[in-house]
């Protein structure tokens, strides 16, 4: 019997796939020891001999399942094993089936064990999670199965209790009547040995039911993790749905089944006394119950991760089983700062922090019920860190990336329950800064625990190198949330962000594998640079959030794209070609690359001084694009003036008063008139294959030599010319998707009407051409001359002043 003891643990789905209908599970229950003790893999099959003694066993069941069923004081119990027998005398023609049946039933149970003794190391030990859990809200077959099996079993529970308080009703009934002494004594022994079968049956029920409550609460509580790891990830970028309301109604219908249960239990052992079986019962129920109510405090509302002293923020706590709450017993709940050691310590000991290593403000809040949403929650307004103590740092590590937490704590008075109980949380890792200047680190240190840490972690543990196919998931997503954009990413804008950060500007291979450290992330600077990565990466965010998010969500940036990379895809383009990208040696820069004419007639790549966030408030990237007339066409061919018309904004000139108006441009000095700062890095284009305009000159020298243009693809890719993807989707449909075809110059909408026209005034994001991927080689790194820019306002003929706002490059 002692497989038969492992198996009837397993969920209940699970075993009711073990036996087939002729060979019900009511047989493998009451037959278990005599089961196991048989010879079954003795047995040949296929040997016609052996059918004798296979009968023998086959009249030996059905005997047993009629002498159980003669005792069994339920009617419908009685009937069921009947059935069952006459159901089981059709292995009579076919004796050896039946053990080739038992045989098949013995195997999976054993298969099915050590598939869950496996599970339960590789997981240990307390919260086994379920196979691809379904999104919340959403009611997955698994729970709905959970929650009618353990509905079930209480329902056999309540009726097995009814059927021995008729029993003893009974007995009662018959000690009082005129029947003679001797048949009384005979029908009441007849009751009471059908009460023992009855208690020890109720005994086995009352356990599958407690053991069906738990496999409820084990999924339910792996979906409040779920809920809070998708909180966790929203800082990222991550899907996130802060509806509550499924989780809540589960755990209180899990706590309202505890609830039956512990009836059920005390009443068992009011009958029948108080057996082991009943303790144990009980003491599961009070750890289920303990559990729930610990895992139904949830921070819903999380502190900023990122706090600087002395500054307010608001932070929220719900209990999700609030509506159970005993009335006239408030919970206070008190807030605590608690280190990283300390924090560890809770989890994975239960200690509670004895020194305090802050002072908090507006620490302490009452649990309020709001009828409308039916939610019970501590709202901590006004809090405020006043005073932080540091712990001992480690080597070289920075006041940013040390991680704190705000502890919440309290005691629960539920209905039914006598004594409070002690919930507490933790919230997300924060980091404390006194200045505004540490922001920008400290934000490094929060996504970095963010992204990378695992999912029931010890706090705060992180790797220290993680594999750069999941930072440039990270960098996506967080790209994508912090501009508001739909558009991502590409491939070789990872390829460029992973030359830049492994300091490997000619490596050709796929990075995907390759493992980044968090010093190569924010510690070290980058090479030739007074910055780190996550510091030119973040600045480029803010800019992009703040000014150019239309023009990147329109595929009018080309963004993350090296110097070294524009002469590949510009040298057969005519003079005037120009794409933007983002600067790589300034902080939140965007810079102009074009094809400019150099002094003999050749072709050069010049780079505009980059505009920061600065400029473009003083002046937008659409207008300083439209004063510009050294630059034309966006690469590939667009007309800018088609591609950024809607972009341009009508001259705010002043009427009257007596004043002349005025009016502010964007001019690129000439460079032809001054050398080049090193003559050796003037790069010149070499002869494009299609020259445009038809009579350009170009020199007669022979073009430079050029490194393979593959270095630069992610993975071995060879040199092809460009490709334009265009989007199947209707015009200003900001889609990333779309089918490669072959570029044929401005495509057009269903009407055949130019997408660019003049016509068009839907706002912003306009046209689709984020929808176009450009695909193109690369070359090694080579440096450009950067043409200054200034300033002209304009007004009065006889009266023009330049303000000269050119920086280094």
């Amino acid at each position: 019997m002692a497989q038969w003891e492992k198996v009837k643990s397993l969920p209940p789905q699970s075993l009711s796939e073990l036996y087939p209908t002729e060979f019900p599970m009511e047989v493998r229950y009451y037959l278990a020891s005599w089961i196991e003790e048989q010879p079954w893999e003795e047995f040949n099959v296929d040997d016609p001999s052996q059918e004798a003694q296979a009968l023998q066993l086959l009249e030996q069941i059905i005997s047993f399942l009629q002498g159980i069923a003669q005792q069994n004081a339920n009617v419908v119990e009685r009937l069921r094993l009947q059935h069952i027998g006459a159901k089981m005398s059709e292995f009579q023609s076919q004796p050896l089936l039946l053990v080739k049946t038992v045989q098949n039933i013995l195997r999976k149970e054993r298969d099915l064990l050590s598939q869950m003794s496996i599970t339960f190391h590789q997981n240990p030990p307390q919260q086994p999670c379920p196979p691809a859990p379904s999104p919340l809200g959403a009611a997955s077959p698994g729970r709905e199965d959970r929650s009618q099996a353990l509905a079930m079993w209480i329902m056999k529970v309540t009726k097995i209790r009814e059927e021995s308080h008729l029993l003893k009703g009974e007995m009662l009934r018959i000690q009082e009547s005129e029947l003679p002494e001797q048949v009384k004594k005979t029908q009441i022994q007849q009751m009471e040995f059908n009460g023992q079968a009855l208690s020890l049956k109720r005994f086995q029920l009352l356990q599958e039911a407690v053991h069906s409550l738990n496999q409820c609460q084990i999924h339910h509580l792996h979906k409040i993790q779920t809920w809070r790891r998708d909180q966790h990830l929203a800082t990222i970028g991550g899907a996130f749905s802060e509806d509550l309301g499924p989780l809540q109604t589960w755990c209180e219908h899990l706590l309202g089944a505890n609830m039956k249960l512990r009836e059920e239990v005390l009443l068992a052992g009011r009958d029948c006394g108080g057996t082991e079986t009943i303790q144990e019962c009980q003491k599961r129920l009070d750890l289920l119950l303990q559990t729930l109510i610990q895992s139904s405090l949830i921070v819903d509302k999380q502190p900023p991760q990122v706090v600087k002293t002395h500054s307010k923020f608001s932070t929220s706590v719900r209990l999700l089983l609030g509506e159970k709450m005993a009335p006239g017993r408030p919970v206070h709940l008190k807030a605590q700062i608690v280190t990283e050691v300390q924090a560890r310590n809770l989890v994975q000991m239960g200690a509670m922090p004895a020194e305090n290593v802050g002072e908090l403000v507006s620490n302490t809040a009452i649990m309020e019920h709001n009828a409308s949403n039916k939610s019970t929650c501590a709202i901590f307004r006004n809090m405020c860190i006043k005073k932080i103590k540091r712990a001992d740092r480690r080597g070289s590590e920075s006041v940013t990336e040390e991680k704190f937490a705000i502890h919440f704590s309290g005691d629960v008075v539920l209905m039914g329950c006598e004594l409070p109980c002690k919930v507490q949380t933790l919230s997300f890792p924060i980091v404390v800064i006194v200045h505004g200047s540490q922001d920008i680190n400290a934000m490094a240190t929060i996504i970095w625990d963010c992204a990378f840490s695992d999912f029931d972690r010890v706090p705060f543990v992180v790797p220290d190198r993680v594999p750069w196919k999941q930072m440039c998931m990270t960098l996506d997503n967080k790209f994508m949330s912090e501009v508001q954009t739909q558009r991502g990413l590409d491939a070789y804008n990872h390829h460029f962000l992973a030359q830049k950060i492994f300091n490997k500007p000619e490596y050709k291979e796929n990075f995907s594998n390759m493992l980044v450290s968090w010093s190569q992330f924010n510690k070290e600077m980058l090479s030739g640079r007074t910055f780190t990565f996550w510091q030119w990466f973040d600045g480029v965010m803010e800019l992009s959030k703040k000014h150019l998010r239309y023009y990147w969500s329109d595929g009018l940036i080309s963004g993350f794209i090296g110097k070294q990379h524009l002469h590949v895809i510009l040298q057969d383009r005519p003079n005037g070609t120009f794409l933007l990208r983002f600067s790589d040696s300034e902080i939140g820069g965007i810079t102009i690359a074009y094809v400019a004419q150099t002094e003999n007639g050749g072709r050069r790549v010049q780079n505009i001084q980059p505009f920061s966030k600065k400029d473009l408030e003083i002046r937008c990237l659409g207008d300083r694009i439209r004063d510009i007339e050294a630059i034309t066409h966006l690469y590939p061919n667009f007309p800018k003036n088609e591609v950024f018309q809607k972009y341009y904004t009508d001259e705010q000139r002043m009427e009257g008063r007596g004043y002349i108006g005025v009016s502010i441009r964007t001019k690129v000095e000439d460079t032809t008139a001054h050398p080049p700062l090193d003559p050796q890095q003037e790069i010149t284009l070499a002869p494009s294959l299609s020259p445009y305009p038809p009579d350009n000159v170009y020199p007669p020298e022979a073009p430079p030599p050029q490194p393979d243009p593959s270095i630069f693809y992610p993975g071995n890719c060879t040199k092809q010319l460009p490709i334009i993807r265009f989007s199947q989707q209707p015009p200003y449909q900001n889609d990333t998707g779309g089918a490669f075809v072959p570029y044929s110059g401005p495509f057009t909408d269903p009407e055949g009407n130019s997408i660019f026209s003049t016509t068009n005034t839907t706002p912003s994001p306009g046209p689709s051409l984020h929808d176009m991927d450009l695909e193109f080689p690369m070359l090694d790194p080579d440096m450009y001359g950067v043409p200054p820019v200034t300033m002209t306002t304009i007004g009065s003929p006889l009266d023009q002043t330049k303000t000269n706002s050119a920086s280094k490059f």
